[in-house]
């Protein structure tokens, strides 16, 4: 393969989203007694649940003619294809062949299987890229799993590719413009020196000078998933606790499409705990969506090939970080990919 051909072989893993992560894939209360399919990293796939309420996941596809899975049944420990009952279990591996006595395909692993775990609302696939290779622990951000906190989620399917909702939120700078009218986004500097700091996992790009004021940083972090960490200011008349936290994942669905979570975070305990989350559902979320409707306005209608047209500036010192810490997994997958069908 040429350099040339590497480089778009990479651009092509980088916009389908890359291998070796967790990704969430569905709100938790998405997935109930039927299957349900989903595309994701421009893979088709069925989910559904067994008896005991644990979630399967498979490539939706039927390895006898093709049917999507998820049209069919679900019978607990497997999924039943509509168009002639074949059984497939949550390991790829077909169960039954109702419709003949004897069939070679019975017992065989025949369609892909993710690894899935369910954490904080949410249902998380491992896409490997290694199918067979056992996948890297989940481990996500202290707000998603210590029970010091609270958090909420908000999801929502964005027409855009999903480096574009990465882009959005390692650019604080877009708060004081884009929703300059937002409660918690009104106040601060038009006008900001930004940096760069270390972290364990990533790093934090932020304005100098300016805390607790408006949209004034925001963290990436890589830890077998990839997940951005932002603080909104919050007046103490919008409830108690401390700052109000979101943790952010944008999952591809294919090159035009992501699925975006938000989970919305404050450290509370007790009866703050429920007084927050009332004031929350009641009084804040709809503001919140409308936030997020501006971001998806700009990002769905930004000029065609808008990254390959841009002028950066040092607003976007993170923004750019990102993207070449992502370009450059991307280019390694890629480099790693024939040694790995090979084997």
């Amino acid at each position: 393969m040429t350099v040339s051909d590497q480089l778009a072989a990479a651009e092509a893993r980088l916009n389908k989203g890359l291998l070796d992560y967790w990704y969430p894939v569905l709100p938790s209360w998405g997935l109930h007694g039927a299957p349900v399919g989903i595309t994701r990293l421009s893979e088709n796939i069925v989910l559904w649940r067994d008896n005991d309420g644990k979630v399967h996941a498979c490539e939706d596809r039927c390895p006898h003619r093709g049917a999507r899975l998820s049209y069919g049944w679900n019978l607990g420990d497997r999924v039943a294809c509509w168009y002639h009952g074949v059984q497939v279990n949550g390991d790829g591996v077909v169960a039954d062949v109702p419709a003949v006595a004897q069939c070679q395909m019975k017992g065989l692993k025949r369609v892909r299987s993710y690894p899935v775990a369910e954490r904080a609302g949410a249902i998380f696939l491992w896409f490997g890229a290694d199918p067979e290779a056992a996948p890297q622990p989940l481990d996500l951000p202290e707000e998603l799993v210590s029970p010091e906190w609270s958090h909420m989620l908000c999801t929502a399917h964005w027409g855009c590719n999903y480096r574009y909702a990465v882009d959005n939120v390692m650019d604080p700078m877009h708060g004081a413009y884009l929703h300059s009218a937002s409660h918690s986004m009104a106040e601060g500097d038009k006008t900001a020196e930004m940096a760069l700091r270390k972290t364990d996992t990533g790093f934090i790009f932020e304005k100098l000078g300016q805390r607790g004021v408006n949209f004034d940083w925001v963290e990436i972090g890589e830890s077998n998933c990839l997940w951005l960490r932002l603080a909104i200011p919050y007046q103490k008349k919008y409830g108690p606790g401390g700052p109000f936290g979101i943790i952010g994942f944008a999952t591809p669905v294919d090159e035009e499409h992501c699925r975006v979570f938000f989970w919305r975070t404050r450290k509370v305990q007790g009866w703050q705990r429920s007084v927050w989350r009332f004031l929350y559902r009641n009084r804040l979320e709809g503001l919140h969506w409308h936030v997020l409707e501006q971001d998806r306005v700009i990002l769905e209608n930004l000029a065609p090939d808008a990254r390959g047209q841009e002028f950066l500036y040092q607003h976007d010192q993170g923004m750019a970080r990102v993207r070449k810490m992502l370009e450059k997994r991307a280019r390694d997958q890629v480099r790693t990919a024939p040694a790995a069908a090979a084997e």
